[in-house]
């Protein structure tokens, strides 16, 4: 069997850092626009005050799971806690889609009892909170590029900054036109608009806690690409998963033309390792060899 490892590390320190002042930042527009909603009467800034509770939540889930990510493993938890991250970012996504569905049901009932609206105050909380967000969403930028948990976190912090956009342009149009029902629109578009965001990245963390393959693998290939390579008959009974963000593993049984010493073995491990790397990223290989072994080689995949 053997192993090789190649991991594209975040600036870990950075990361948190900038984690713990999104979580600082969004308190405190929380804070603002409760006591705002509840002054003005405005819906939309109390969904948005919402929404940016669940960004509190979120990003103290990311802060914690991004803590716990980086304890060594033990005997007990053989690969530590590589996994916290993509636990956090499947209930980041969870808590957008549930607060998407809260939102709805308050835009529809006040549809149907619409409200006065103080659109000064709106305004300017929702000037407060786009600075704030914004500011958030380009501090974990970068980072969510390559890693899912801070990923959600970052799509918390922009879809509240188009929500607190959307506030704004509700909060001008109530108060040159005093088209009131505004209020109760934009919030039903910010709920829907959570939905489609928090979907994607659910299915995404999802597919991770499954082990699933990833989409942009192919197997197939995998297995012609190894089954190219000098003194190898088959590669078979294949699994391809990633166990982190930076993390992706193949274990398989390995078919050999000839009955080779470990030495030799182990050059030949070393080519598979290179070509699996350079073609598709694969990071963690784990090889059965075999040789005139009776098992069905055919068999690419299977428990």
């Amino acid at each position: 069997m053997g192993h090789q490892h190649s991991h594209n590390h975040i600036t870990k320190d950075t990361k948190d850092r900038n984690l713990m002042i999104s979580i600082v930042l969004n308190i405190l527009i929380t804070a603002a626009q409760v006591v705002g909603g509840l002054v003005s009467g405005s819906l939309s800034l109390l969904s948005d005050a919402l929404h940016n509770f669940s960004d509190v939540i979120s990003l103290i889930v990311s802060y914690i799971a991004s803590k716990l990510s980086k304890q060594k493993a033990s005997f007990n938890r053989t690969f530590g806690y590589k996994r916290a991250e993509i636990l956090a970012a499947f209930v980041n996504a969870s808590t957008l889609i549930i607060v998407a569905f809260i939102l709805i049901k308050e835009a529809i009932h006040r549809f149907q009892d619409p409200q006065t609206i103080d659109s000064g105050l709106v305004i300017w909380l929702a000037i407060l909170a786009i600075a704030f967000n914004g500011f958030s969403v380009l501090l974990l930028k970068k980072d969510s590029n390559h890693n899912l948990n801070l990923k959600s976190a970052y799509l918390h912090l922009l879809t509240d900054m188009l929500a607190s956009v959307a506030v704004l342009v509700g909060g001008l149009l109530m108060k040159y036109y005093e088209l009131f029902w505004v209020d109760s629109l934009l919030t039903l578009l910010i709920a829907l608009y959570l939905i489609w965001v928090g979907f994607d990245l659910l299915k995404s963390s999802t597919r991770m806690l499954m082990l699933f393959t990833p989409d942009y693998i192919d197997i197939k290939e995998v297995v012609r690409t190894v089954n190219k390579l000098p003194k190898v008959k088959k590669l078979h009974h294949v699994h391809i998963w990633n166990l982190s963000d930076h993390e992706l593993h193949l274990e398989a049984h390995l078919d050999l033309e000839e009955n080779m010493s470990i030495t030799e073995f182990d050059e030949l491990l070393h080519r598979i390792e290179m070509e699996l790397h350079e073609k598709f990223d694969i990071n963690h290989v784990t090889i059965q060899p075999e040789f005139d072994k009776n098992d069905p080689k055919e068999v690419i995949v299977q428990d």
